[in-house]
């Protein structure tokens, strides 16, 4: 079995702290052993304290990652280094592996706009001809969301990236990961809109200097009341409430 992975708590929160979580995914799909993993940054963090299932979710999850800067940040105040690790990165990583001809898996994409999944896969079949993926829209009716489980729970593919937004994504994984009880689950916010082009991405200079969610402003500047959040996030932090 996959060694656990060292955790440390922000706002009583565990996050997972790796080198390579890539890795260590890639090793519990090879031994059947089922994953959520959580992207959290400082707004999903402030969520949670105000959400009481949320937070159970994320509390109970095989594995919480440093999507936002906010969480790497509040790590080094309490001395530990660890590199960010954004969702959509990992998301990307798992993508190549598991659509390469060696390590070949079905992966689903479920969310977005109409048409947006759909595009998001067209963009990666182009890069890897060979790649298997099922995607269905986040606008499903009732009828066609119990369709699309049965789907996924026939299929049993692999990696299966939810884009339904925070915490939608979280609370139907958490409802339904039981139907593919051993493959990983991750809640990947707006990724489907960048690998469509819908959107772009930060330039690499933000990102590195931990200023991505500035370029998301810029992009979506509506987001300037949620980003209110981040300050109280750091007093919460610094303050240990």
């Amino acid at each position: 079995m996959p060694l656990p992975i060292k955790s440390s708590l922000i706002i009583g929160l565990p996050v997972h702290l790796s080198i390579d979580y890539a890795g260590w995914l890639i090793e519990c799909l090879e031994e059947h052993k089922g994953i959520h993993v959580v992207t959290l940054n400082a707004e999903m963090a402030m969520l949670a304290n105000q959400d009481s299932k949320l937070a159970k979710i994320i509390e109970s999850s095989q594995l919480v990652i440093p999507d936002g800067a906010g969480i790497t940040l509040s790590l080094r105040l309490n001395g530990i280094y660890q590199e960010r690790c954004p969702g959509i990165q990992l998301a990307e990583t798992l993508i190549k592996t598991l659509g390469s001809e060696k390590n070949k898996c079905l992966i689903a994409f479920y969310g977005g706009k109409p048409e947006v999944a759909k595009r998001s896969a067209e963009k990666w079949l182009q890069r890897i001809p060979q790649i298997d993926i099922l995607t269905r829209h986040g606008y499903l009716s009732s009828a066609e969301e119990e369709e699309w489980k049965k789907t996924l729970f026939t299929k049993q593919p692999k990696l299966i990236l939810v884009g339904l937004g925070v915490p939608q994504q979280e609370k139907w994984i958490y409802e339904n990961k039981n139907l593919c009880p051993e493959s990983v689950w991750i809640g990947v916010g707006g990724s489907f809109d960048i690998w469509s082009e819908n959107k772009s991405r930060a330039p690499l200079w933000l990102q590195n200097n931990n200023l991505e969610w500035l370029f998301r402003l810029y992009q979506e500047p509506w987001r300037w009341k949620r980003m209110l959040i981040i300050p109280k996030f750091f007093i919460k932090v610094f303050f240990n409430w």
